[in-house]
């Protein structure tokens, strides 16, 4: 854990994620949101269609999780991650796939580019939450998706990630081989009734929060809810119950 992250009592707390590429849309949303989430999310899809002075402006005064899944040679990552300064994003993601070396040149990189008390905190990313088994194995893998994402963040955690993004099916999985201390962030979630849409290794909010999610990840059952304002205050209820 960087300095100036302080982990609390473990609550699941819900980030929603703004994808879309119009900067107006994201603001609706942002503010719709505010009550019910303490963080917004922004990924490739605004990031390529309006760039990082965008972003920011977006972010204003909510903490960021920037989601660009980073994923090069470690010198290319580092450098990257060295131009995120101006936005400060309270998180930010590299994929674990890319190896102990490109995910300790990341950890180096938030040491010394970020003032101590405003590093992000470090994500790696495991198994997208699009795959299950059979699309595992046709890249190659031949462990099953719940090995490969305790392979993958035994890895990352090793190599100086603060915390990892999985599936809600491998939090108790990643907590049994890692403990307590990784920050798990989850995508992957959809409230009862809600369409599954691209997503294959999902829970219910409640059911995240159950198993030991700290943060949550919701964008279409939030973003595309005839009332985005209801649907987030809906998630942070059953978070709470």
């Amino acid at each position: 854990m960087p300095a100036g992250h302080t982990r609390q009592p473990r609550q699941t707390r819900l980030i929603v994620s703004l994808d879309t590429k119009d900067s107006g849309q994201a603001i609706a949303w942002r503010d719709a949101t505010a009550h019910a989430s303490p963080m917004v999310k922004l990924g490739l899809e605004f990031t390529y269609a309006q760039g990082l002075e965008a972003v920011r402006e977006v972010a204003g005064t909510r903490p960021l999780f920037l989601d660009l899944k980073l994923h090069d040679i470690p010198n290319t990552v580092a450098s990257a991650i060295g131009s995120l300064a101006r936005v400060r994003p309270a998180m930010l993601t590299i994929h674990a796939s890319g190896g102990r070396a490109m995910v300790a040149a990341a950890r180096r990189a938030i040491d010394e580019t970020f003032a101590e008390g405003e590093r992000p905190l470090l994500l790696a990313v495991t198994v997208l939450t699009s795959l299950d088994d059979d699309a595992l194995h046709e890249t190659g893998v031949e462990s099953d998706v719940a090995d490969q994402v305790v392979r993958l963040g035994r890895l990352a955690v090793s190599a100086g990630a603060d915390g990892l993004i999985c599936s809600p099916h491998e939090i108790r999985l990643l907590r049994a081989a890692l403990g307590d201390e990784p920050v798990l962030v989850v995508p992957g979630i959809r409230p009862a009734g809600s369409a599954v849409g691209d997503q294959k290794r999902i829970m219910t909010p409640a059911q995240a929060h159950a198993a030991g999610a700290d943060w949550i990840v919701v964008g279409r059952p939030i973003t595309r809810a005839p009332d985005p304002a209801a649907a987030a205050a809906a998630i942070a209820a059953e978070l709470s119950a």
